[in-house]
């Protein structure tokens, strides 16, 4: 039997391969002779880069950066397999995870970071880029991502502006002449999934910048400031961002590539299972196994197992999610592909016990999806 293992990772638990791995444990003590592929994923996110160095047999490369509070850090980023893609996640240098509780203030963090990493790329000969927008702790617009490419945002008297989204109402001039380069020649595919506008109800401060740190004051200010900076950026580089479904991605970074650096937005997953040859691996596949912490209606909105479902459905392969938690809304996933929604937890627990003990519930659970599996595979 051929069983295909496309997990996403478990956030504040266990990587993809980390998930594969205790499916693989589970799976053995049925069937210990099993072809069992395994292909960890992610969907644009928190991953993409660990998903797709694996998957195309590249290389992570180890930059001196800035963190989102313009402090010292070290980051990485991809190079697939092909050696003239790069893969990077915006959470590598400007992540939310990087910063504590009392430290997350989207008025004064920055991108700058991510920026550095595409500098380094750009320096080193690449001119492809996936960029993933997942657990970013901005609110900047891509500003310091694009000081970091070399453009100068200037206020009234024509110094540089301050790092931060809150800074962006001083913006009066955008200098490109300083801009890096090799821009002219790269192509910038953004990973994402999320639709949001970059301002307004739906837009990056509202909806994403609480969980940054933001007070409810703070939003409206940083809405104000994100509207200004993409006035300018119209009026002064054409371009209008604003309201493009996926600008306000990543506290607005999705704006600053395709502002900046001409990026074009794709669906995450589709994208990396693409580059990941995922058709490929599911010749004469018999099942296959995917996984995500928490299934609710969000995951119909573009996540991995969303993705691995339509995948099932197109092959004709019956998809297993394991899940940590099954939602009200998940069973839409029914709908697409997915053959059958598994809860890993056994037992009255806490969420901290949950995570703990993930490995092992996961393995108990794909082991009991595979015997329903076969036993229906009997009648």
């Amino acid at each position: 039997m051929k069983i295909v293992l496309i997990p996403d990772s478990l956030k504040e638990s266990l990587s993809a391969f980390e998930v594969a791995d205790a499916m693989a444990h589970g799976i053995r003590k049925v069937l210990p002779d099993a072809e069992i592929i395994s292909c960890p994923l992610a969907d644009g996110g928190e991953g993409t880069v660990d998903a797709l160095v694996h998957a195309t047999g590249g290389y992570k490369v180890d930059v001196l950066v800035h963190d989102p509070l313009m402090r010292g850090i070290k980051a990485s980023y991809g190079i697939l397999g092909d050696h003239v893609t790069a893969v990077i996640e915006t959470s590598a240098a400007s992540g939310l995870a990087l910063l504590t509780k009392e430290e997350r203030n989207p008025m004064i963090t920055t991108s700058y970071g991510t920026g550095e990493l595409i500098v380094d790329a750009l320096n080193k000969g690449i001119r492809k880029f996936i960029i993933g927008l997942g657990g970013s702790g901005i609110n900047d617009g891509g500003a310091g991502m694009a000081q970091a490419l070399g453009v100068a945002l200037l206020d009234a008297k024509g110094e540089e502006l301050q790092k931060g989204g809150g800074a962006l109402i001083n913006l009066v001039d955008i200098d490109i002449s300083g801009i890096h380069d090799a821009l002219k020649s790269a192509e910038f595919t953004i990973a994402s999934d999320v639709t949001n506008p970059l301002t307004g109800s739906n837009g990056a401060s509202r909806i994403f910048g609480p969980q940054k740190g933001a007070t409810e004051e703070m939003v409206a200010i940083l809405d104000q400031c994100l509207s200004h900076y993409a006035s300018v950026i119209k009026e002064q580089i054409g371009k209008e961002v604003a309201s493009i479904p996926g600008a306000g991605a990543a506290g607005g970074l999705g704006t600053g590539i395709l502002a900046f650096c001409d990026g074009v937005i794709k669906s995450g997953f589709p994208l990396i299972a693409e580059l990941a040859k995922v058709d490929d691996k599911l010749e004469n596949a018999d099942i296959i196994f995917t996984a995500e912490g928490k299934s609710d209606l969000q995951t119909l909105s573009g996540k991995l197992p969303l993705g691995v479902g339509k995948i099932g459905r197109k092959h004709r392969i019956p998809v297993l999610l394991i899940t940590g938690y099954a939602a009200p809304g998940a069973e839409e996933l029914l709908n697409y592909g997915v053959t059958c929604i598994m809860p890993f937890q056994n037992g009255p627990m806490t969420l901290k016990e949950s995570i703990s003990d993930a490995y092992n519930l996961i393995s108990l659970t794909s082991a009991n999806g595979l015997r329903l599996f076969l036993a229906g595979r009997k009648k």
